[in-house]
Order: C-alpha cells, then sequence, then structure tokens
C-alpha cells in the first residue's frame, strides 16, 4: 500500500488545499493529512483541533484520507505514518523554491521524496492568509468560491 503525507498549517484549509488532496488521493492508496502549528505564522486563527474538524468535513467524500497532526519533523510524522511520499502543492513559481529546499532537506537526512502537486489556475491566487483577511475585516460571505463548505460555516462563525 502506497501512503503519501499532506503537511500544512491549514489555517484555514481552502480550495487550493482540498484540489491537492484530491489528486493526491488517486494517485496513491492511502493519504494522511497533517495539520501543524508553525510558530513561523504568528498565532493561528483556528486551534489544531479546529482545523482537523474543518478539514474532516471537507474531505469526508474521500475514503482513503484520514488525518494526524504534528508538532515535531515533518518526516518523523512520514516514518510514524508509514508514509513513502511527501506530497506538497504548489500554487506559482515562488512556492516552488521554498518547497524544493524544504524537499532536498528532507531527502538527504530521511530517504524521503517529495512529490509536488501543481494546483490549477482556477485555485493558484489562493492563500489562507488572504482567506483570513478576508474573513476578518468583514468579507467571510465574499469568499465562499475559495474554500470547502465547512471552512465557510466556521470563518462565518468565528467573524459573527
Amino acid at each position: 500500500m502506497r501512503t503519501a503525507l499532506f503537511p500544512g498549517s491549514f489555517d484555514p484549509f481552502h480550495n487550493g488545499h482540498l484540489e491537492v488532496v484530491e489528486a493526491a488521493s488517486r494517485l496513491f492508496d492511502h493519504v494522511v493529512v497533517a495539520p501543524v502549528r508553525n510558530p513561523q505564522k504568528g498565532e493561528p486563527l483556528f486551534t489544531l483541533e479546529e482545523r482537523q474538524q474543518m478539514i474532516a468535513e471537507s474531505v469526508a467524500h474521500l475514503g482513503n484520507v484520514s488525518l494526524d497532526s504534528f508538532s515535531s519533523l515533518v518526516v518523523d510524522l512520514a516514518r510514524k505514518v508509514g508514509a513513502d511520499v511527501i506530497v506538497k502543492g504548489l500554487r506559482v513559481a515562488s512556492d516552488a523554491e521554498a518547497e524544493l529546499q524544504q524537499a532536498q532537506m528532507n531527502k538527504k537526512v530521511s530517504g524521503i521524496e517529495t512529490l509536488f502537486i501543481p494546483c490549477s489556475s482556477e485555485y493558484s491566487f489562493i492563500a489562507s492568509k488572504y482567506v483570513r483577511d478576508f474573513a476578518r475585516f468583514g468579507g467571510a460571505d465574499r469568499i465562499g468560491s475559495t474554500v470547502p463548505g465547512p471552512v465557510l460555516d466556521a470563518l462565518k462563525l468565528k467573524f459573527a
């Protein structure tokens, strides 16, 4: 059985993330989506538990996807869940530079490969930061096309 790990902060999970999970679910027998608390990104909008719940509801239609979380090295979680590969999404060219360096470091220290899945142009502009900003400043009702339904509901509730 081939397993892929899709790690990220997912704060919040958006349609670009969902597109990557759906693609990975077609390529691998099992996909583990793992949100992390990333201290480099500041204080999260949603708790880890809230993010896991939104992701679980958003990927419920995919029978070969499960969730985990971590606060360790990605490569250690990959080993723990038996992942053959780490999956990362790419939106734009600037994403590739940082992601490539991470992939090379992960390969060097663990031997685990990284597979990059590009987002379609329909979702390449979506970033969690922009989703948070729109919701925070009164635009939650206008971002429904950028996030799965459970995430939109949570954003509206958070900023009601």
